[in-house]
């Protein structure tokens, strides 16, 4: 196993292996956490052998969006912009916006992991954001003043209520919307692994700071998604056919990027949640 870097900042690609056959997953491990994000190109995996490789990162969650569970394998999410007798075979835009996996739930998610199957002519890519250097770049005076917020989230996208936009969040069902409750998160989140603080989805499922009024919290958490995305803190992700990559939820944003809904486009993803709500 060899480990290039994927962009100046974070991001690392491995290559030498093949994750339908024994390797050294530990050696692999510390360098995901190490590089925020991790791209293994030109895989040939069945549903098993993706799950597989995916269940030593943790414990999978389903997606709420159940009717695009895999038929195999209910832990795969289908991505996918393909229609088959005028019916949408997965789930088309997931998350045009930068977000975090799961920070909607009380025990949210440690790493996510796509298996690229179908790729677009054009576009396609994931962008992520660095929220450990976010941290870090803030000043003095700001860090003391999000020291112990804790901010309020729900399934959704603050920026985006319209249902019909394609930036919305996607679209649950009444019974999939009662799933979902309000939880708790810190603004400034120590990572449960490498114990570095990090801004914490300060853009996508987070709604209000408690303690604190409306008008004030969306001025503070629109502030910090402002600086948090900013390009510097960027790096693209393109992927090509058999690709898998994993992400750190706790240390990043990410986003897909909008593409052309009649170029195929299909993924499966599988969410790790982490063992337990840190402090």
């Amino acid at each position: 196993m060899e480990f290039h870097k994927l962009s100046a900042g974070f991001g690392i690609q491995a290559d030498g292996v093949d994750l339908s056959r024994p390797f050294d997953f530990e050696k692999l491990r510390c360098k995901f956490f190490e590089g925020q994000v991790l791209v293994v190109r030109g895989q040939k995996l069945t549903a098993t052998q993706f799950l597989d490789f995916a269940r030593q990162l943790g414990r999978p969650e389903p997606h709420v969006i159940d009717q695009f569970h895999h038929p195999e394998h209910a832990d795969i999410l289908i991505l996918s912009n393909v229609q088959k007798d005028g019916q949408p075979t997965g789930l088309a835009d997931a998350g045009t916006y930068f977000h975090t996996d799961y920070s909607y739930l009380d025990v949210p998610a440690r790493a996510t992991t796509l298996y690229s199957i179908q790729v677009p002519k054009v576009g396609g890519d994931t962008l992520f954001a660095n929220q450990y250097a976010a941290y870090d770049d803030l000043s003095s005076n700001m860090k003391q003043r999000i020291e112990n917020l804790v901010a309020l989230h729900h399934y959704g996208n603050r920026d985006e209520p319209d249902k019909s936009s394609r930036t919305v969040a996607s679209v649950l069902s009444e019974q999939q919307e009662q799933k979902m409750a309000w939880v708790r998160h810190p603004v400034a989140r120590r990572h449960p692994i490498t114990g570095r603080r990090a801004l914490y989805a300060v853009s996508g499922s987070s709604f209000g700071i408690e303690g604190m009024p409306e008008d004030e919290a969306l001025d503070l958490l629109d502030e910090l998604k402002t600086h948090a995305t900013q390009e510097k803190y960027h790096c693209r992700l393109k992927y090509g056919v058999g690709d898998v990559v994993i992400w750190d939820n706790a240390s990043l944003l990410h986003s897909a990027t909008l593409i052309d809904p009649n170029d195929p486009r299909t993924l499966w993803r599988i969410t790790i949640k982490e063992e337990r709500k840190p402090s």
